[in-house]
């Protein structure tokens, strides 16, 4: 096993640390965590989350911090930026491991839960960029499996380490909360009582939740009492809006139908999805058993029906699914391959698996068929890459993808061919580092196009920005008093208070700085937004642009 032991490693090495720096930051997300970890450093205010000076009540400050303290440990860049969400990923890559082979078949069980998680499309999606969404998913990782522990037989007759085990449950709950909310409550739950019922421990449900409660409590409390005293309505905010309004409301932010994740889950699955019918056959022999397995489904399913009743969708939200999916999808392919644990001789893989293999090839065959009609032709309307040899790498990734899928195909040891099937996708992933499409970037990454301009800046000028692209402006230009321009989007709430306001202008109060500071003052927009208003505003007496963005001088 030690050989394979180095493969959950070095993917994630390779995935998701070394390349890390490549890509340029992304808004509106990637820049918005940015700056609210440097406005924190900046300020040495880590209670009261800021943006631009403006209060932004959406989050509370776990994932902030943790990004900050990046910041601090390797300067801000990049890498910096994306390091905790990356982290995030191999350290519930590590846990799953630990779970898989102590309670479903040794070490090769743990090195295949851990290396289907790190290759899902939506966990690498999700872990290579700078969101809270992969920080909270560790964070309910490690709880459920802390719970677990605690609960199995194992801990029955320990009541010292159970109600240790139960404590970290707890804390882990409280640093969940502070990264996103009362989220990190209603997970556990909806996950905890159902297996219980089923486990037929009813005594527990009144019995267990009470250190685990006290725990998340004492952790979450200092800060919970600092922020009230530093901003009061936080709380009435962050619940209503952030939580029932999201969940409930019929105008819910990022609204969907209730079969959103039944739809696209298969599509972020990927490449796992092709051995769903193995893994199915494989959980079928197992016959529930395990109570692991119980746990496992307990985990997915509520919290996916969950989601699918609240209002608002995004598909980052089921990332905390991702766990026991590989955990239920690592043990039904080893039963389905004959790889139990203690099994010395592999047999013959089946054909479900053979067939899985070839749907991987074809997969990535087809990928290469429309990115080379995208790239020569108008069929599409769209082409990605305007330096071409991002799409002979794409093409050749993909090209060596389908190879590796078809070799996973023809194998005929089932070790071999499920660690062939695993290390398909992964130099693809790679690079999509390096590969990322050029009108991606222009769109959604204009930090190289206002860096161009940098030395324009001084400590004095006034800059002016609309919303789009605020948060990179003021994190490219280390600056927190930018004026905001127009639509304050998700600022709304902050550019309200009186100290803030005076920042939030219309056109005729940009016309009037402009008249106020002649010399002095630079307008950053989306080019579109900037035709619109140019007609009421001096004419700028220099100004450029990308194509996507404007920067003018007045």
């Amino acid at each position: 096993m030690r050989k394979w032991r180095v493969f959950p490693v070095f993917v994630f090495l390779f995935l998701y640390i070394l390349p890390l720096g490549v890509r340029p930051l992304v808004i509106p997300d990637e820049t918005r965590y940015a700056e609210i970890a440097r406005e924190m450093i900046e300020t040495k205010d880590f209670v009261v989350p800021r943006i631009d000076g403006f209060r932004y009540f959406e989050k509370p400050v776990m994932g902030y911090w943790l990004n900050a303290a990046s910041l601090a440990a390797f300067g801000e860049n990049e890498f910096a930026v994306r390091f905790a969400s990356a982290v995030s990923v191999g350290l519930s890559a590590l846990l799953l491991f630990f779970l898989a082979r102590r309670f479903t078949g040794g070490d090769f069980a743990g090195i295949v839960s851990s290396m289907i998680f790190l290759t899902c499309f939506e966990v690498f999606g999700v872990g290579i960029v700078s969101v809270l969404d992969s920080m909270f998913a560790f964070f309910i990782t490690a709880s459920m499996i802390c719970f677990y522990y605690a609960a199995s037989n194992l801990n029955t007759d320990r009541p010292q380490q159970k109600n240790l085990l139960l404590m970290c449950c707890g804390v882990l709950v409280g640093v969940a909360f502070l990264t996103k909310g009362f989220l990190a409550f209603v997970l556990p739950v909806i996950i905890i009582a159902p297996f219980l019922i089923w486990e037929k421990r009813w005594k527990d449900l009144f019995t267990v939740p009470w250190i685990p409660l006290a725990a998340a409590v004492i952790v979450i409390l200092p800060w919970a009492v600092m922020v009230h005293l530093r901003a009061p309505d936080f709380w009435n905010y962050f619940f209503w809006e952030e939580h029932v309004r999201r969940f409930a409301a019929e105008d819910a932010q990022h609204k969907a139908p209730f079969y959103y994740y039944l739809l696209f889950f298969p599509a972020v699955a990927i490449p796992w999805t092709f051995q769903a019918p193995s893994a199915i056959i494989g959980i079928m022999k197992k016959k529930l058993e395990n109570p692991i397995f119980k746990f496992a489904i307990c985990w997915f399913v509520f919290p996916f029906l969950f989601f699918s009743v609240a209002k608002g969708k995004l598909l980052t939200y089921i990332l905390p699914c991702f766990v026991p999916f590989a955990l239920m999808a690592a043990a039904g392919l080893l039963n389905a391959l004959n790889l139990q644990s203690g099994q010395t001789t592999a047999l013959p893989p089946p054909k479900s698996f053979k067939a899985g293999g070839f749907a991987g090839a074809l997969f990535f065959g087809l990928l290469a068929v429309v990115l080379t009609i995208m790239q020569t032709s108008d069929v599409f309307h769209y082409r990605p890459f305007t330096q071409p040899w991002k799409y002979w790498v794409c093409l050749a990734v993909c090209l060596i993808s389908m190879i590796i899928y078809l070799r996973a195909g023809v194998a005929r040891d089932g070790r071999r061919q499920i660690m062939l099937f695993a290390m398909a996708p992964v130099i693809f992933m790679f690079a999509v580092h390096f590969a990322y499409p050029d009108t991606a970037i222009l769109k959604k990454s204009p930090g190289a196009f206002l860096m161009k301009y940098s030395e324009k800046i001084r400590p004095d000028t006034i800059i002016v920005s609309d919303y789009s692209p605020l948060k990179a402006v003021c994190w490219y230009y280390k600056r927190s008093d930018v004026y905001l321009m127009g639509n304050s989007g998700e600022l709304n709430y902050g550019a309200q208070y009186p100290d803030s306001e005076k920042r939030w202008l219309n056109l005729e109060g940009l016309s009037n700085l402009i008249h106020e500071n002649p010399g002095n003052l630079v307008f950053v927009a989306r080019k579109g937004n900037f035709e619109i208003w140019q007609r009421a505003l001096p004419k700028p007496v220099f100004e450029d642009d990308n194509g996507e963005f404007l920067f003018a001088m007045y």
